[in-house]
């Protein structure tokens, strides 16, 4: 079936739908992006990936071209019009077309280029691997130094991906300095003797919605959280891992570079927090 997309205020279909050579999104990776879940039809953290877009967005000193109110409405209309009940809105902003191709950022008053479309993911809640686990391998981070903006140039968590589907596993956690930073979409987590511990924001990495939300479900419920940096040895020898992202919730990791985490299989601490996010962000999706 073809989907019906969004650009720049219109619903098309998605093979009618164009963007100019010249936008800078296209051109220089000139945007950024958000990635909001939908389950039983309902948006999961709407409020939060706004805020984050809006963050993103003032920090590339770049035009929000819509309103609260009309994301809002965007997002309803595409999953309706899509039939989606589980699955996923993408939501991209660029700093739109100025004609021509130039480093220097285009003339103010440049409208930025929306795009939004939808991905339909049944069973989305009820992945297999969140009763297996991921296994993942480390990779020395190499990417630019604002990871909190959550821009398109997503190329090098991309080829990490592909370094570890080569290697026969599901995730690569990147290492800079020796400490752990994050995972290709998500961030990275270890428990041990019934802590949680992430490492804290900064310019680092991405400030997960999700990884936000569970960090304040695990306080609700009375389990201690260090944020805090470790090393790839220190997850080796902990009871539990596990990341967090939009699209994954809360997932275990069993295995890293070929060691087995605790037991080598999945947790409680990861299991009773996905059950928990997903319980309490279902109360409140929209």
């Amino acid at each position: 079936m073809t989907r019906t997309v969004f650009v720049n205020g219109d619903y098309l279909p998605e093979d009618q739908a164009t963007i100019s050579i010249f936008d800078r999104g296209f051109l220089m990776a000139d945007g950024v992006y958000e990635v909001v879940s939908v389950l039983d039809g309902k948006l999961l953290d709407f409020e939060g990936h706004l805020v984050r877009l809006k963050r993103s967005l003032g920090e590339l000193v770049m035009d929000n071209p819509l309103s609260d109110d009309e994301y809002l409405s965007a997002f309803r209309a595409l999953v309706d019009k899509n039939d989606i009940t589980d699955g996923l809105v993408y939501l991209q902003v660029t700093r739109g077309n100025p004609g021509d191709r130039d480093f220097a950022y285009p003339p103010a008053g440049t409208r930025p280029t929306v795009v939004m479309f939808t991905q339909s993911k049944p069973g989305l809640a009820d992945a297999p691997a969140a009763k297996t686990g991921w296994k993942v391998i480390s990779i020395e981070d190499a990417r630019w130094a604002r990871r909190d903006i959550k821009t398109v140039q997503l190329l090098f968590p991309s080829m990490a991906k592909m370094e570890a589907k080569a290697r026969g596993v599901d995730d690569a956690w990147m290492v800079e300095d020796g400490m752990v930073t994050e995972g290709t979409s998500n961030n990275a987590y270890i428990v041990k003797n019934g802590t949680i511990v992430t490492r804290a924001l900064s310019n680092d990495i991405l400030h997960g919605i999700t990884r936000a939300a569970v960090l304040r479900f695990a306080a609700e419920a009375q389990m201690q959280v260090e944020e805090r940096s470790f090393t790839i040895a220190e997850a080796q020898s902990a009871d539990e891992a596990f990341i967090t992202s939009a699209s994954a919730f809360v997932m275990p990791v069993v295995e890293i570079d070929g060691a087995a985490v605790g037991t080598g299989q999945v947790g409680p601490v990861a299991t009773r927090l996905r059950e928990i996010y997903l319980e309490e962000s279902r109360k409140a999706a929209v």
